[in-house]
C-alpha cells in the first residue's frame, strides 16, 4: 500500500483524474490536487476534505514546483498533453521524481520519447508515457504475448469498445493531434510511423467470446504505435476499432460519459484483443473490463506504485511493457480485467 506518500494529480478534477484520485486513496496514497482552475480545485476537495489543492500552470515553471513539492510522483491527467506533457516532465525531472501520464495523443508521446529520453536516465529516474487504456493496456499485453520472442513480424490490437463517449479532454486532444499531422492519418509500418491519406478500410475482426466478430475501423491508430514499437523488435503495428465505437466518437455531438455505478463507471465495455505473428506462429492474449476511461486509474496506480517500490526494469522514458513485468502486472489488475489466453495459441 501506498505508507502515506504523496502522489501528485495534475488535471485532479478531469473526468480521469477523479478516477485517478479515488484510486490513489483506495491504495494508500495521498493525493495532492493540483490543476490551473482554482474553482474547479475547491470543488474537488470539497469532495475529499483533508486533501491539499495547488493551483499550477503549465506556462508558469515555478507553479508547477511548488504544486510538486513534497511528491514522491506526479501523474499527469490534463491534456491535450501535446501542451502539458513537456512542461510537467521537466517540472519532474526538477523535482528528482518519476513521472506517469495517461497520453493517448501519438505525437505527444513520440515527443515525450524524443526529448527526455537522455535527460531522464541520466537523472536516474523513470518517466513512463501513455500510461493508460490506449497505450499503456496494449503495450502490456503485447509483451505478455511475445513471451520468450525477441521479435515478432506483425502486431494487431483491436479494440471492441461496445460505444465510445468521449470526454472533452478527449476530443480536445484529437483536434490537437489531427492539426499537428495536417489532418493526415497515421500508421507504424516498415519500423517506422508513416503518414497518409488513404482511406480507412473496414473488415471483421473475429473477437473472443462473448463479443465475437465485429466490423471494425482497420487502421484506427492508437497510441500502441509509439510504446509497443519502443522496446520490442517489430516491424508492423497495426491497430483497430470498432465501427459502433469510431462512429460515436465521430459524431456531429457526441455525448460524454454517463455513470451508471457508484464507482462513477459507464455502461461501456471492452476487449483488447492482442494478436502477434512471427513467421508460421501466433500467439494471442486479450482483456476485457468496463469503462475505459475508468480503468486507466488503475494503470497508472499501479504503475506509480511499482516505480516507488523498486519493481521496475530501467530507468529514462520507457513503456509500460519495458519498464515492468507485463504479465505480473496484469495478474495485479484483476479486480479491474479479465485476461483471456487462448489455448494452442503459443507456437
Amino acid at each position: 500500500m501506498g505508507s502515506g506518500q504523496n502522489v501528485a494529480v495534475f488535471g485532479a478534477y478531469g473526468h480521469t483524474g477523479r478516477f485517478v484520485v479515488a484510486e490513489l486513496i483506495e491504495r494508500g496514497y495521498v493525493p495532492l490536487l493540483l490543476g490551473r482552475d482554482q474553482d474547479k480545485l475547491v470543488a474537488l476537495v470539497a469532495a475529499h476534505p483533508g486533501l491539499a489543492a495547488r493551483q499550477a500552470s503549465v506556462d508558469d515553471p515555478a507553479s508547477l514546483d511548488r504544486a510538486l513539492d513534497g511528491a514522491a510522483a506526479v501523474i499527469n491527467c490534463a491534456g491535450p498533453f501535446a501542451t502539458t506533457a513537456g512542461p510537467l516532465v521537466e517540472a519532474a525531472l526538477r523535482a528528482g521524481i518519476p513521472y506517469v501520464d495517461v497520453a493517448a495523443e501519438i505525437e505527444a508521446n513520440v515527443d515525450t520519447f524524443a526529448h527526455f529520453a537522455d535527460r531522464a536516465r541520466a537523472a536516474g529516474t523513470v518517466v513512463v508515457p501513455a500510461m493508460a487504456f490506449y497505450g499503456g493496456l496494449g503495450d502490456l499485453l503485447v509483451t505478455t504475448a511475445m513471451g520468450d520472442w525477441t521479435a515478432a513480424d506483425e502486431v494487431h490490437v483491436a479494440y471492441g469498445l461496445s460505444s465510445w463517449h468521449p470526454t472533452t479532454g478527449t476530443l480536445a486532444s484529437g483536434v490537437v493531434s489531427g492539426q499537428r499531422r495536417g489532418g493526415r492519418r497515421v500508421r507504424f509500418t516498415g519500423g517506422r510511423l508513416e503518414y497518409h491519406d488513404d482511406a480507412l478500410p473496414t473488415l471483421e475482426w473475429p473477437f473472443p467470446a462473448p463479443l465475437g466478430p465485429q466490423s471494425v475501423i482497420g487502421e484506427f491508430t492508437m497510441a500502441d504505435v509509439v510504446t509497443v514499437p519502443s522496446h520490442l523488435d517489430v516491424r508492423e503495428v497495426r491497430t483497430y476499432m470498432t465501427a459502433k465505437a469510431a462512429a460515436d466518437l465521430g459524431a456531429s455531438d457526441p455525448s460524454a460519459p454517463a455513470a451508471v455505478d457508484d464507482r462513477g463507471r459507464s455502461a461501456q465495455t471492452f476487449v483488447v484483443d492482442v494478436l502477434v505473428r512471427s513467421g508460421g506462429a501466433e500467439r494471442r492474449v486479450a482483456a476485457t473490463g468496463q469503462d475505459i476511461y475508468a480503468v486507466s486509474a488503475p494503470l497508472a496506480v499501479e504503475a506509480v506504485d511499482r516505480i516507488l517500490t523498486g519493481r521496475t526494469r530501467t530507468t529514462g522514458v520507457a513503456s509500460a511493457g519495458a519498464v515492468f513485468d507485463a504479465p505480473d502486472f496484469l495478474r495485479a489488475l484483476s479486480t479491474h480485467l479479465s485476461l483471456h489466453v487462448p489455448a494452442g495459441t503459443r507456437g
